[in-house]
C-alpha cells in the first residue's frame, strides 16, 4: 500500500501554447519537492519530461510523459502535453485522468488557438481549470492579459495571486486585503475572487454581505464548489526562470485543488441502445475495480507500456480485471509508478493514482479495466479527438520492406490515436494521416531512427468517394464454359441513394435488399451477389474510388442447375451493379474538412482571398480581444494539404488554425472529368 490515501492525491494535466514553459514548470516543481538535484533545462535536453531522442534534438515536447511528487502532505501527479498543435492528440487523451487541468500562457504572447482549444474542452468535459500566467518578467500589460482573458472566456477569470516588487515575488490575493501589487492596489483583487466565490454559496454570500468578509476557512469548500461548476477559473502568475510564483503553485495545488473524491466523476457506459446505462465510478479503493487506458507507449526495455487511472478499486498484481466485454480476466503480473522514462514497481495503484502496466498486448489505448460484476461491456465516454486529416504517401526504399514497415506502423499508431495508417488498394498507396506537416514528420523521423527504416514520401492522391443521385436498373449474364463443368450466373437489380448509414441495415456505406420471388435465385447465392457488389464497393465502379450510401435491390435472375455456383453470382453481382451504376449519375465526393484560422485582425483580407481562391467558402469572422480575429472555413482537402505553410508566410508566423473533417461534397464536373478518365480498371474475364 502507498504512504498516501486517495483524499491525499491531486491530478493536474498541464496543457497550453507550445513554449510557454510548461515542460520547465514541472521541472522546477520536480526539484522543489526534492525528487530531482538539478533543473534540467528544454534548451539542453535533461528534462524530465522531455526524454525522448526526438524532443531532445528538436527541444520540443511531442507526447505526455507523467510524473509524481509530495508537497504539503499531497500526492500529486502531473501529466505534461505537448502544446504544438499537431500533437494536440496527446493533450486532449490526457484530460480524462485528471480532476483539473491547469493552462499555461506565455505573458508576452498571450492567449492563442491552443488555449483556447483546451480551455474548451476541459470545461466541456466538467474539469476544473486554472490558468498560469508565465515568464512575467516579459510581460507588456498583464491588467490587458487579465481583461483579455476574462473577455474571451467570460468575467470568471480572478488572479488568485499578483506579480509583486516589479516581478521577483508574487502575493495572495485570496486570503490577503491589504497590501499592493505590480498590478495594483490588492483590495481590489481580493474582492473580486471573493466575490465571485461566494456567489455559489448563498449562506456564505449573506455573511459575506453582512459582515464584508469571510475567513479563508470558510471559502475552501465554496471555491472548489466554484471550481467544478466552471464559475471560477483561478489565474496565478509565475515566472519559471526567475523562480518566481512556483512554489505557491505548488501550496495553491495541495491545498485548494479537487482531490478523486471532490472532482466531477468521469462517465462510463454500458449495453447499447435504449438498455444503455450510464456508470459513474466512486473513487473508492474498497470497491470493484474501473479503470481507463489513456496513454500507451513503446518502452525498449520493457515493451509495450499502457498507462491507466484508477476511477475506482484498486490495480495490482493480486487484481484479475476484465478487458472492455472480454468473457476472461487478464493477469497483471506487475504495476508500476511513473516518473517521465522511468518507472517504479508498486504493489497496486489504489483509486484516483496513475500508474502503468507491462507486456500485456491486447490492451489498447481507450480500453476499460474492470471487474465482472459490474458490467461485461463498462467502456468510457471517450473525448472527440481530432481526426487525422494530413495525409503523405509512403513507400521503402529498399526491396521487400512492406512487412517491417506494417509492423513498425503497427506499434506507431497502437501510441497515437491521432495517427493512422490507410492501405489504399486502387492506387497500391500506404497513406500514414495526422494532425499536420509536423506531426508526419516527426513520425517518419522516428520510422527511421527507432526502427531503421527509410521510405519515400508525397502527397496522396485525394481521397474521394463514389456514389449516385438516381435510381438505375442493372443487368448482367455470366455464362462460361470450359470443357467440363460451367458457370453461369444472372442478375437483375436496382439502385438508389440513400443517406450515408443513417439508414437500418446500412453496412458500410451499402444497404442489400433480396427482392427476388418465385425462386428465381436460389437463397444460397444471394450472399455471393451481396459479396461481388461490396467488393466494387470498396474498389470503385467509375474512378476506383470507395462507394457510399446506396441501396441495391436483387429484384430477378436466372440459375442453372448444374452450372451455377457461387463464383458465378459474384462476377454477375459485380457487372451488374457496375451497369447499374453508370446509368445512376455516379458522382465524386470529396472530402471537405472545416478550419478555424487565428489571425491578426488587420489580415483578415488575405484570408479570405486567399481561401476563395482555394475554392473554400467563408462561414463567419469573429473578431477577438488583443487585435485577433478567426475566420471559421469550409475547404476541400485537396486544396488545402499544405496550407500550414502557406499560412505562415502569408502571416509571418503569426496565424494558426485547426482542422477537421466536416462532410463529403459532390465534385466540379471539371475535376470529376479529369478523374474518371485516369482510372484504368480492372476487368474481369467473363
Amino acid at each position: 500500500m502507498p504512504k498516501y490515501t486517495t483524499s491525499d492525491i491531486r491530478n493536474l494535466a498541464i496543457v497550453g501554447s507550445a513554449g510557454a514553459g510548461k515542460t520547465s514548470l514541472v521541472e522546477l516543481m520536480l526539484s522543489k519537492a526534492g525528487v530531482i538535484g538539478r533543473v534540467g533545462r528544454v534548451e539542453d535536453g535533461n528534462t524530465v519530461c522531455d526524454y525522448d531522442d526526438l524532443e531532445k534534438e528538436f527541444k520540443q515536447s511531442f507526447d505526455s510523459a507523467i510524473v509524481n511528487f509530495d508537497h504539503a502532505g499531497a500526492h500529486i501527479n502531473i501529466i505534461d502535453t505537448p502544446g504544438a498543435g499537431d500533437f494536440v492528440g496527446k493533450a486532449i487523451s490526457s484530460l480524462p485522468a485528471v480532476e483539473t487541468a491547469l493552462i499555461v500562457i506565455d505573458a508576452s504572447s498571450g492567449i492563442d488557438t491552443m488555449v483556447r482549444r483546451m480551455m474548451k474542452i476541459a470545461e466541456s468535459r466538467g474539469l476544473p481549470r486554472l490558468i498560469v500566467i508565465n515568464k512575467v518578467e516579459h510581460a507588456d500589460d498583464l491588467p490587458a492579459l487579465l481583461d483579455t482573458l476574462n473577455e474571451t472566456f467570460g468575467n470568471i477569470c480572478k488572479p488568485i495571486n499578483l506579480p509583486t516588487d516589479g516581478g521577483k515575488a508574487v502575493i495572495d490575493c485570496l486570503r490577503q486585503s491589504e497590501g499592493s501589487s505590480d498590478l495594483g492596489d490588492l483590495a481590489d483583487y481580493h474582492t473580486q475572487i471573493v466575490e465571485q466565490i461566494v456567489e455559489v454559496d448563498e449562506a456564505l454570500m449573506e455573511t459575506y454581505l453582512e459582515q464584508g468578509e469571510v475567513s479563508p476557512e470558510q471559502l475552501h469548500e465554496p471555491f472548489e464548489k466554484a471550481l467544478r461548476e466552471a464559475h471560477l477559473v483561478p489565474v496565478c502568475f509565475t515566472s519559471v526562470r526567475e523562480d518566481v510564483g512556483v512554489s505557491e503553485l505548488m501550496d495553491i495545488i495541495a491545498s485548494m485543488f479537487p482531490n478523486p473524491m471532490e472532482g466531477n466523476a468521469k462517465k462510463f457506459f454500458h449495453g447499447s441502445g435504449d438498455d444503455k446505462q450510464e456508470f459513474l465510478p466512486v473513487a473508492d479503493s474498497s470497491k470493484s475495480t474501473v479503470a481507463h487506458i489513456f496513454k500507451v507507449s513503446s518502452d525498449p526495455f520493457v515493451g509495450k507500456l499502457c498507462v491507466f487511472r484508477v476511477h475506482q478499486g484498486t490495480i495490482g498484481s493480486n487484481v484479475h480485471p476484465h478487458l472492455n466485454d472480454a468473457k476472461k480476466p487478464i493477469r497483471i503480473a506487475h504495476v508500476f509508478s511513473l516518473l517521465g522514462k522511468d518507472y517504479s514497481e508498486v504493489d497496486e495503484i489504489i483509486a484516483g493514482d496513475i500508474g502503468a502496466v507491462a507486456k500485456i498486448d491486447e490492451i489498447k489505448f481507450d480500453d476499460v479495466l474492470h471487474s465482472g460484476e459490474i458490467a461485461e461491456d463498462l467502456r468510457f465516454n471517450a473525448i472527440p479527438l481530432p481526426q487525422p486529416m494530413y495525409g503523405l504517401s509512403i513507400e521503402g526504399t529498399s526491396k521487400g520492406a512492406e512487412t517491417k514497415i506494417g509492423e513498425a506502423l503497427k506499434k506507431m499508431t497502437a501510441e497515437d490515436p491521432t495517427f493512422t495508417v490507410e492501405h489504399v488498394q486502387t492506387t497500391s498507396e500506404t497513406v500514414i494521416r495526422g494532425l499536420g506537416e509536423q506531426h508526419l514528420r516527426i513520425k517518419l523521423k522516428l520510422l527511421k531512427d527507432r526502427y531503421g527504416i527509410e521510405v519515400d514520401s508525397r502527397q496522396p492522391k485525394v481521397a474521394y468517394k463514389e456514389t449516385i443521385t438516381a435510381k438505375a436498373e442493372g443487368h448482367h449474364r455470366h455464362k462460361k464454359q470450359t470443357g467440363g463443368a460451367g458457370q453461369f450466373g444472372e442478375v437483375y437489380l436496382r439502385v438508389e441513394p440513400i443517406n450515408g448509414e443513417s439508414e437500418e441495415g446500412v453496412v458500410n456505406g451499402l444497404l442489400f435488399e433480396d427482392a427476388t420471388f418465385g425462386g428465381s435465385i436460389p437463397k444460397q447465392y444471394l450472399p455471393a451477389i451481396e459479396k461481388g457488389i461490396r467488393q466494387i464497393m470498396q474498389s470503385g465502379a467509375i474512378a476506383g474510388y470507395p462507394m457510399q450510401g446506396i441501396k441495391v435491390s436483387v429484384y430477378d435472375g436466372k440459375h442453372h442447375p448444374v452450372d451455377s455456383k457461387e463464383v458465378a453470382f459474384i462476377a454477375a453481382g459485380k457487372k451488374a451493379f457496375i451497369d447499374a451504376v453508370q446509368k445512376a449519375r455516379p458522382v465524386l465526393l470529396e472530402p471537405y474538412v472545416k478550419m478555424e484560422i487565428t489571425v491578426p485582425a488587420s489580415q483578415i483580407g488575405d484570408i479570405s482571398s486567399d481561401i476563395s481562391g482555394r475554392r473554400g467558402r467563408i462561414q463567419t469572422t469573429d473578431m477577438l480581444p488583443g487585435d485577433q480575429a478567426i475566420v471559421t472555413v469550409e475547404a476541400p482537402m485537396a486544396e488545402v494539404m499544405t496550407y500550414s505553410n502557406q499560412l505562415k508566410s502569408m502571416t509571418r508566423g503569426a496565424g494558426s488554425y485547426s482542422i477537421e473533417y466536416s462532410h463529403d461534397e459532390n465534385t466540379p464536373p471539371n475535376i470529376q472529368s479529369e478523374v474518371i478518365k485516369a482510372f484504368k480498371p480492372k476487368h474481369d474475364d467473363d
